[in-house]
């Protein structure tokens, strides 16, 4: 079987042992500075993925991520962050990772080769033709992901393929494929690195994308999110004065009867 070329050696890397920490750091950041060129070439892909998210979410399907390793970490962390961002609900955008929480810590080896997990984790969420499901994997050969997507089709629901190689098992049969091509790794398979940080900035475009279009924010302003801390009521205080006109006692009065709802303080004003 071919490597594909996130298991590639990089030849900038050939002698990474006896570099100085200075010129191994400026390795590091030139090849890193190469990611967000990658990520503006797949923009057409990201655009699709973000079209079937924002139609299925507008019918009242949901947004699922699985994945293994550090792309099911990184999956997890998006959807989670979704509730307090942007207020909505838990259920409406989640993430799997082969291996179950569990692996959110501590690698559980063996888990991402496991098909079965994959199919069973993905119809336990009950997923329907509303839903899309975006299957990450760096290789794009990671079994429980590709389970995951099979299993999604069979499901009806939409599928997204979000990987750094082309023509993959996971790819194939997918109605989006998201490829962001950055090459070997300095360490040689460490896909935790600029495949990594590609996955992160794919699915910061994908989930922040489909809530401003979904009409979660006010332009720039977070208008749902939740003041659950004191940092969050100063920038809810700020959002409200600014766009009130109003000073921040006032602005904390209208909070305050609103249940520190942005959304609902500034929309008693008109």
């Amino acid at each position: 079987m071919s490597r594909p070329p996130t298991e590639l050696r990089n030849p900038r890397a050939r002698s990474l042992s006896s570099l100085s920490t200075r010129d191994l750091l400026a390795l590091m950041n030139d090849e890193d500075a190469g990611v967000p060129a990658a990520v503006r070439r797949a923009l057409p892909a990201i655009e699709r993925a973000v079209d079937l998210c924002v139609t299925a979410l507008r019918a009242g399907g949901s947004l699922l991520y699985a994945g293994a390793g550090t792309s099911g970490r990184l999956g997890v962390l998006d959807a989670s962050e979704m509730p307090p961002t942007f207020g909505v609900d838990p259920r409406l955008v989640r993430g799997l990772i082969a291996g179950g929480d569990a692996a959110l810590r501590t690698a559980v080896e063996g888990a991402e080769d496991d098909s079965g997990a994959g199919e069973r984790d993905l119809r336990r969420e009950a997923t329907t033709e509303n839903d899309v499901v975006v299957g990450i994997s760096a290789s794009g050969r990671a079994r429980y992901v590709v389970a995951a997507l099979a299993a999604a089709r069979a499901a009806g629901a939409r599928t997204v393929a979000l990987t750094c190689v082309e023509r993959t098992a996971l790819t194939d049969g997918a109605d989006v494929a998201i490829v962001v091509d950055v090459g070997p790794e300095i360490l040689a398979g460490s896909s935790r690195l600029k495949a990594g940080t590609a996955t992160k900035l794919v699915l910061n475009m994908i989930s922040t994308a489909t809530m401003v279009r979904l009409g979660r924010t006010k332009d720039d302003l977070m208008i749902d999110v939740r003041a659950t801390n004191a940092k969050l009521r100063e920038r809810a205080i700020a959002m409200v004065s600014t766009e009130a006109g109003v000073d921040a006692p006032e602005a904390t009065r209208r909070l305050e009867a609103a249940g520190w709802s942005v959304r609902e303080a500034l929309d008693r004003q008109r």
